[in-house]
């Protein structure tokens, strides 16, 4: 009786996905006509559950953000005590709340150098957006309206908000309406030579300095980029080279922004991707990994002379989110930081990493497709191609990362795959909390996935 209810729920529940909610990042009509993949019910560390009561290794902690895993009582106890008090209050006009206090001062403790001042947003993309307006506001002040250009990264990601989107180096992202918002440009990333002068290197002009050179650095705001690109394929940049930027914008005077959005609050064994290189930045942006996803917060951390130079001025400062400051999603990400510290989270994503990068090493050794594998923290990635020796790609048609995802998923492991302009890149950031065991769980899973793909590719 309890299976004939629970195919009945599931049955119910798939006919109204398909006729009321449209999904992001999802075809329209693949939903519409096949409904949810999974209808997730319940989860509990690294696993979660769908309506029909299977359980599923979650590899990519959902969206590189449920950071302690899921089924943290804690955290929904923080939610319903803040709720009991006060569930929401405005930051607008000066109010305040103290989670917001709080967890502005916590974050500035975690953030390097003298990054000591935060604005709250709901988001990341929101974030992002913030930090735009925030550069070329700070700007204005000093008198040098004309500085309003932002310079990325092609294959970053960092949003889907008007200035985000314009920002993010995928274009798709950009196709859904065929225009984005002015004076966003995208520079190749990890030219190490060229953003340290290189002028030889055949890729100059499409470096970030290049693109200064062209553009004139009295017309630049900021440059925004990820300390490890994660949409757009895990890419850690090449040593030296964030140092490289950060010497390049003291030398144009020119603002550095980091997205840290995937890899804040210990994604990559530090408090934010940064740290790895010892860098500091003018703004960085966090969202994911601040709250592991039970609640929505965003926000900009800023170096001190960004809110000195707002200071200067009696104007009242035009923006700003209904749910900026948020008490009850501060009082989740207080308790979130708190159990990253006293569990020693960081120690533990160190040690994964170590257990992470013999698996990936594994694979590669075992399987002739496999290659260029990598990982930084919990956060790594793996590439497919036909002929690995020669960099030769996979048709298109073939499908290569999304065969091994879905074959993943068939055995009930949640991964991603990236695919773009016929890279075949399969995506792993399991919740920071996950052990020895449950990462060797992982890898068999995916050996298994990609035997199986290689069985079927061969047998063409």
């Amino acid at each position: 009786m309890k299976d004939i209810s629970l195919k009945s729920n599931v049955h119910e529940l798939t006919e109204l996905d398909k006729k009321h909610f449209l999904h992001p990042l999802t075809p329209p009509k693949m939903q519409y006509e096949q409904g949810p993949p999974i209808i997730v019910s319940e989860g509990k560390g690294v696993y979660v559950k769908n309506e029909s009561g299977d359980t599923y290794i979650d590899g990519m902690s959902m969206l590189w953000n449920v950071n302690l895993g899921h089924g943290q009582e804690e955290l929904a106890e923080a939610a319903k005590e803040q709720m009991k008090k006060m569930a929401f209050s405005s930051s607008f006009n000066g109010y305040s709340n103290e989670p917001a206090i709080r967890l502005s001062e916590k974050i500035a403790s975690l953030a390097p150098g003298d990054m000591n001042v935060v604005f709250f947003t709901s988001g990341g993309s929101e974030a992002n957006d913030t930090a735009f307006k925030l550069a070329r506001y700070y700007w204005k002040l000093k008198g040098q309206q004309d500085r309003g250009k932002v310079i990325s990264l092609s294959r970053s990601y960092h949003g889907v908000a008007q200035g985000s989107t314009s920002a993010t180096g995928i274009p798709e992202f950009n196709s859904i309406v065929g225009s984005q918002a002015p004076d966003y440009l995208h520079a190749e990333p990890h030219l190490l030579d060229c953003e340290r002068g290189d002028r030889d290197n055949e890729h100059y002009h499409k470096s970030v300095r290049g693109i200064i050179e062209q553009e004139g650095a009295e017309n630049i705001a900021a440059i925004i980029l990820e300390p490890v690109m994660g949409a757009g394929g895990v890419f850690t940049p090449p040593e030296g080279y964030l140092q490289a930027l950060r010497d390049l914008c003291d030398e144009k005077d020119i603002l550095m922004i980091t997205d840290e959005i995937i890899c804040g609050f210990g994604r990559t064994g530090e408090n934010f991707g940064v740290d790895n290189w010892n860098v500091t930045p003018d703004m960085l942006t966090f969202a994911k990994g601040s709250t592991s996803g039970y609640i929505p917060l965003g926000g900009v951390v800023m170096r001190e002379k960004i809110r000195d130079e707002m200071l200067q001025s009696e104007d009242v400062l035009f923006h700003g989110f209904t749910y900026s400051g948020h008490p009850t999603s501060c009082a989740v990400a207080l308790k979130n930081l708190e159990i990253l510290e006293r569990d020693n989270i960081k120690d533990n994503v160190k040690n994964m990493e170590q257990v992470f990068k013999t698996e990936l090493q594994k694979l590669e050794d075992k399987h002739q497709h496999v290659t260029k594998t990598r990982a930084i923290g919990l956060l790594g990635a793996f590439e497919l191609y036909k002929d690995r020796n020669k960099e030769e790609p996979f048709d298109p048609e073939v499908g290569a990362a999304f065969k091994v995802v879905d074959e993943c998923f068939k055995r009930n492991l949640i991964l991603r795959f990236i695919d773009w302009k016929g890279s075949n890149i399969v995506a792993i950031a399991p919740p920071l909390i996950v052990n020895k065991q449950e990462m060797e769980d992982i890898f068999k899973i995916i050996d298994e996935a990609l035997t199986a793909f290689e069985n079927a590719f061969d047998s063409f």
